[in-house]
Formats: structure tokens, C-alpha cells, sequence
């Protein structure tokens, strides 16, 4: 579709031209009363109904790949256990990093292109993962590559968030952004329950290939499918189409760019070039960082490299950002950079990877981690005083119980935000992070009962207690954090940091699942937990100092 292009002053940039189109708005002011009432509420809300369905398919794809490692094991895939922790983590690692980009795109792309591009190229990812999975020869790079493109959904949901904050006045930050996040966290629960589903049947006939038959007992919502059963593994690629292909069409229809926050964006193919051009920096550094870290590549990082690796990767995106823009696009980004020279850009950094840093990573590392903790048995050699781990007879299936835990802090993230409307944003914070201790340290106890147990099964259900409790506490603090980054960042500032610091946050997509997986295999899983308990008490201590204390910079925002 060509739009039709008229020249309108930019009100951001004066002496500059905008070129202006149908979706392109000139005016926006939403603290304006009359204003929001007459249209603003009505535009604000069009492009959050259409923003939360493309940011629950980003999370969907991002995370689609702790389910199926599971079923990929199950399936008779010939990989380690380690190696499919590994497509996990790649996953993680690369949506993290698309996110760094990403904080940045409203401003210099405009929303509606942003979010249009970002949700319609998740279709590469989910069309190579199908292809991928439709047979067991297939060999690990291909996986890596196509979890590392699945990255992209992670991206969304910085440049998501970022372009919703912008289109709502501050009083409704919180219960805006909640719903936006809150609803669009469904995508995990939505990959957790429909992956399964799909996979028992052959969807797409002719198109979506053979059946592979299971060589381990597998499990649905509603029951156990035993071993020989036939499973269309690749549907958990394919079936993201049926969603991606018209919400293509309704986001380039239906969103806005706001030229009053995106002032210089140009045509919309110059903007299109800009996100493919940053997505690609950020791609590309996150394949290098894991060339140098996985075993499978150089893996002179590997280990304890993780935590020099990690801001590389970083620092080589934004630097790889700085010297690929030029001209009004590095003036732009220069602007937004500033950021980083603002204290509270770091204590919100740390306080959000308390929350959505936990609830990623554990979506991430939670299925994998039940099926190997409860899906053996283990007993102690009395002759080698070694740990001898058997396969469990009464294992319960991730893919039965793994949904719940996402379900559940999903759900309430929009109750955390509507609550921090009303108490504030840090006083949440502060309860929530407290609960996030004691809930870590007594789950890693749990973990070591059942880990060195001949019936871990025992523990099970104390254990996915545990996990809902992080996980609702997690989903509440999510809420509380972007309320009171609604109020400590004014309105140029607010949308990068919201990318800033969720992209930061998702790093814990790839550091959960190689923290968990490799204390797992050490054989103390429970040392993770009481590393995370170690951290959330220290980010108590942080978030009363900046935010609660008598003379905080500012008083519970």
C-alpha cells in the first residue's frame, strides 16, 4: 500500500520537515484532559489491543524453546541434555540483546513501523524452526541458529512497551503498560499449553511433514502420551503462522507513529532499513559472544566466562549501534544515550532484573529443570558414594505442570500495576523483592531434598508451589517497576529506559537456564536458588536507599 505523503512542521524538530501520512500523528497531547477524552483514549487504546497480541506472539516465539527441548528429547533427538539447555540460553542470550537496539527504535523508526517489522519477522524463526524439526538428523547448528533468530520475539518487547508508554498519560502508566506487558507475558503460557497440543496432530497435512515417533513417554495438559506415539514436532514452529500472517495485516493497517516522540523518522522504507540494519549488529555480536563461549564453538569463555562474555556482548551492540548510525540517526541516538549518564537508569536496570529477569528465566529454565530433577530417581552408591540417576517411573511431566508458574505471573502483572497507581510503585517493589528471598531460598532446599532422592516425586508438588509464589511475586513486581519508571523519567527519556532496562532484565533468559542447568549437573541445583536469594536481598537494600528512605531521591514513585 502507498500511502499518501504530506509535509507537516515537526512539532519536535522546529525548523525541519516531517513527512507526514495517514498514520502518522501530529498532534498528541494525553495529558491534555480534553484531548484524550475527544480521541486520545480511543487512538491510545487501538494501538494497545493490537501491541498486546503481537507481543504475546514475540514472547511465544522467544520462548518456545523450553518446551521444545523437552519434547525434542522425548522425540529421540540425538542431543545432551547440556546441548538442549544450550538452545534455551542461545535464545535468551540473542533476545536480550535484540533488546538493546530495540529501546531505541521508537524514537528514530516511529511505533507502528517498529512493532509492524518486529512482530512479522518472527515468521523466519518459526518457518526454520518446522523445517528444522521435521527431522531427527538435522544437526545442532541448524537449532542454534534458529533459536538465535527466535531472539527477534525477545526484541519486541522493548520497542512494545517503549512505544505504549508514549501514547498514555502518566496517571494510566501503570495500568497501560501492565496490561501490555501483563497480557503479552501470555505468550509463554500460551507456548507451554498450545506446543503440546499441536504436536499430536498433523495440523497442516501434507505441508507440515511427517510424524516421528515418541521414544519417551510425553504429556499434554489434559494427560500422558505414551512412547511410539506419532508427534508432529514441527507444528511447534508452523503454528505460529496462523497468528503472525494477520496481525501483519492489522498492525500495518491499524498502529500509529507519534511524530511528537519520533520526529525525524523519514520514509517508511528508510525506517524499515534501520531496524533490520540494528537487529542484524545485534544478531550478529550475540553469535560471536556465543562462539566464543559455547563448547560447541571456540569456548575459551566457557564456564565462568559467562559474566565477561555477557557485557561484551553489550557493550559491542551499543558500540556497534554508534558507528553504524550517521548523520540526524547518530544525533538521535546520541540524545538517547544520555540516558546512561542518569543514576536511576542503573537502580531501575537492577530492581527490573528482579523482577522480569526472574520471571524469564525461570519460563526458560522451570521445564527442563522438572524433568530432569523429577523425572529420575536418585540414589547414593554406597560403594562410589556417587549419585546414580535412574529413570523415574512416577515423574510428573513438565509439559503437564511447566504452563502454571507463567500462567500465574502473567495474570497478575496488570494487578501490580494497577496496585502501584495506588501505593506506589517502590513500596510493591520492596514486599515483592522480600518475598522473592525467602521463596528462592527455601525452593533451593526443595530442589536438594528431591535431588537426592529415590522418590523426588515426594517434593514435587511443594516444589511447583514454590514456583507459582516466584513467579506471582515476579509478575507484581513487573507492574510496580514500570509505574515507577513512569515517574522518575520524563517523557524523552521514559521509552528507552523501559527498552534499557527490560533489555538488560531478559538476560536472565540466558543466564537461568546455564546457572540452573550447570548447578544440575554438578549435582547441586540448589546453590542456584540461594545465588538468586543472595541477589533480590541486595536489591531490597538498593531499592529502600534510592527510592524509601527518609531522604530518598525520591520518595516511593
Amino acid at each position: 500500500m502507498q500511502a499518501t505523503k504530506t509535509a507537516a512542521p515537526s512539532p519536535a524538530n522546529t525548523g525541519s520537515v516531517a513527512i507526514t501520512s495517514s498514520v502518522d500523528l501530529v498532534d498528541w497531547r494525553p495529558e491534555d484532559e480534553a484531548f484524550w477524552k475527544e480521541k486520545g483514549s480511543r487512538i491510545a487504546n487501538r494501538n494497545l489491543w493490537i501491541s498486546i497480541p503481537s507481543l504475546l506472539c514475540g514472547f511465544a516465539v522467544w520462548l518456545m524453546w523450553g518446551i521444545i527441548t523437552v519434547q525434542m528429547a522425548n522425540a529421540g533427538f540425538p542431543f545432551a541434555p547440556d546441548q538442549l539447555f544450550s538452545l534455551a540460553a542461545i535464545a535468551g542470550l540473542s533476545g536480550a540483546t535484540t533488546r538493546i537496539p530495540a529501546s531505541f527504535f521508537i524514537r528514530i523508526c516511529g511505533g507502528r513501523n517498529t512493532v509492524w517489522l518486529t512482530t512479522a519477522l518472527l515468521m523466519i524463526p518459526a518457518v526454520g524452526t518446522g523445517i528444522a524439526l521435521q527431522s531427527l538428523d538435522t544437526p545442532l547448528w541448524v537449532f542454534q541458529l534458529m533459536a538465535l533468530l527466535s531472539g527477534i520475539g525477545g526484541g519486541n518487547f522493548a520497542c512494545s512497551m517503549a512505544n505504549i508508554s508514549t501514547f498514555f498519560p502518566k496517571r494510566l502508566q501503570g495500568t497501560a503498560l501492565g496490561l501490555n506487558a501483563g497480557l503479552g507475558n501470555f505468550g509463554v503460557t500460551t507456548s507451554q499449553l498450545l506446543i503440546p497440543a499441536v504436536m499430536t496432530m498433523g495440523v497442516f497435512g501434507a505441508l507440515g511433514g511427517d510424524a516421528i515417533p515418541l521414544v519417551k513417554d510425553s504429556a499434554t495438559l489434559i494427560g500422558k502420551i505414551a512412547a511410539g506415539t506419532p508427534t508432529y514436532v514441527q507444528n511447534a514452529g508452523f503454528v505460529w503462522l496462523l497468528l503472525l500472517v494477520p496481525l501483519a495485516v492489522v498492525g500495518w493497517f491499524g498502529m500509529n507513529n507519534l511524530l511528537t516522540v519520533s520526529p525525524s523518522i523519514g520514509s517508511t522504507g528508510a525506517a524499515l532499513g534501520k531496524i533490520v540494519l540494528f537487529y542484524g549488529i545485534a544478531l550478529v555480536v550475540s553469535a560471536v559472544g556465543l562462539y566464543l563461549y559455547l563448547p560447541s564453538g571456540l569456548g575459551v569463555l566457557a564456564g565462568g566466562g559467562m559474566w565477561i562474555m555477557l557485557p561484551l556482548v553489550i557493550l559491542g551492540t551499543l558500540y556497534g549501534m554508534k558507528f553504524a548510525a550517521s548523520g540526524e540517526m547518530k544525533t538521535n541516538l546520541d540524545k538517547q544515550f544520555a540516558i546512561f549518564r542518569n543514576k536511576h537508569t542503573w537502580s531501575m536496570t537492577a530492581l527490573y532484573v528482579v523482577t522480569f529477569g526472574s520471571f524469564i528465566g525461570f519460563s526458560m529454565a522451570l521445564p527442563l529443570s522438572i524433568t530432569v530433577i523429577f523425572g529420575n530417581t536418585h540414589v547414593l552408591d554406597p560403594a562410589t558414594q556417587a549419585w546414580v540417576h535412574a529413570k523415574n517411573p512416577n515423574a510428573p511431566s513438565a509439559l503437564m505442570f511447566a504452563w502454571i508458574g507463567p500462567f500465574v505471573g502473567a495474570l497478575i502483572r496488570p494487578v501490580g500495576g494497577w496496585i502501584s497507581d495506588k501505593l506506589g510503585g517502590s513500596i510493591v517493589t520492596q514486599w515483592i523483592s522480600i518475598v522473592l528471598v525467602i521463596a528462592s531460598a527455601v525452593t533451593g532446599y526443595v530442589m536438594f531434598l528431591a535431588y537426592h532422592s529415590a522418590t523426588p516425586e515426594e517434593y514435587f508438588f511443594v516444589f511447583m508451589a514454590l514456583f507459582v509464589v516466584l513467579f506471582a511475586a515476579s509478575g507484581i513486581g513487573n507492574g510496580s517497576t514500570f509505574r515507577t519508571v513512569g515517574f522518575v523519567f520524563d517523557k524523552d527519556e521514559r521509552g528507552p529506559v523501559l527498552g534499557w532496562t527490560s533489555a538488560v532484565a531478559a538476560y536472565g533468559s540466558f543466564i537461568a537456564p546455564v546457572v540452573i542447568g550447570g548447578q544440575i549437573k554438578a549435582g547441586t541445583p540448589e546453590y542456584a536458588m540461594y545465588g538468586f536469594a543472595v541477589f533480590y536481598a541486595l536489591c531490597v537494600v538498593l531499592n529502600w536507599w534510592f527510592y524509601l528512605r527518609k531522604d530518598a531521591y525520591i520518595k516511593n514513585p
